[in-house]
């Protein structure tokens, strides 16, 4: 069960530390270049039963690197400004240089660490390290940094399905998001050979894109009573909306208290001990593969 966008806003935080102290949250994914990083390895340090990952960012807020080494990164403000969609063009027409890439992504692996955590996993925020050139960037950091899995956003059909029951969720917006999850299998459809060659763990199965932002709780039943064998991560997005929150443009705002209901929802708790699932991090996914 992993959270992403620690350290995003102080609320996302305060939700995410509920969610896991309260709920079934196991792992989360820190933004280094939060505007509450600082707070997010802190809530890292006070509770060590929460894996921690690196959330490697193109998207949003300032850079980690020298401005002057990513400059392709960034926009006329100087912040990173690559939304997967207008970062795919960018890339086919190669005026984003991927050394650049690397070079943001260490630099936020090195800050992570520089703050004493010890990064369970590296994933992407808003999925961008499956683009295509760019996974290979991220198998690459996880082991020149010693970082033995990383997440491969390949979103399982079954799961996705049983994540649509509910009848709160947006239908237009599952459908989107349905199929941006079939257009991530698609420009990334060697990604499980990749790591495996490569010797970096992943878990056996993804669910969580066509719901974010509309998770319901009928949905994680659903879902935790029909889990294949093996390990399952579910992306989440729980929190708390704050002034930061509200002014970040993101449009998960409400949709983040809804998910700090659903996941320390007695009802859940409960099914996932009748069901014998064994709530894991990332660093134990990898001990295991």
């Amino acid at each position: 069960m992993n959270a992403d966008d620690l350290g995003w806003t102080e609320g996302v935080n305060q939700g995410i530390a509920e969610a896991h102290q309260n709920g079934i949250v196991t792992s989360a994914s820190l933004l280094a270049n939060g505007a509450a990083f600082v707070s997010g390895v802190e809530l890292a340090r006070t509770t060590p039963a929460l894996g921690v990952g690196v959330h490697l960012n193109l998207s949003d807020g300032e850079p980690v690197a020298e401005r002057e080494l990513v400059t392709t990164l960034l926009n006329d403000r100087g912040e990173l400004e690559g939304k997967p969609e207008s970062l795919l063009l960018r890339l086919a027409r190669r005026s984003v240089l991927l050394e650049e890439i690397e070079q943001e992504w260490d630099a936020q692996i090195q800050k992570v660490r520089g703050a004493g955590i010890v990064p369970t996993h590296l994933d992407g925020h808003r999925h961008v390290h499956m683009l295509p050139g760019l996974f290979e960037i991220a198998l690459r950091l996880a082991k020149r940094h010693g970082i033995a899995a990383v997440r491969i956003s390949h979103e399982e059909s079954s799961l996705r399905r049983a994540l649509s029951s509910g009848a709160k969720q947006k239908g237009a917006v599952v459908i989107r998001q349905g199929v941006q999850a079939r257009g991530l299998k698609m420009l990334a459809r060697a990604a499980r050979e990749q790591a495996e060659r490569a010797g970096i763990a992943a878990a056996d199965y993804f669910c969580g894109i066509a719901q974010t932002g509309e998770l319901t709780r009928e949905g994680v039943v659903r879902l935790l009573e029909i889990l294949p064998e093996g390990t399952t991560e579910l992306m989440c997005h729980p929190g708390y909306v704050d002034a930061d929150l509200a002014k970040s443009g993101t449009r998960l705002q409400g949709s983040r208290q809804a998910e700090v209901d659903i996941l320390t929802n007695a009802e859940i708790r409960n099914l996932v001990a009748s069901q014998g699932i064994r709530l894991i991090d990332y660093g134990f996914a990898a001990q295991e593969a």
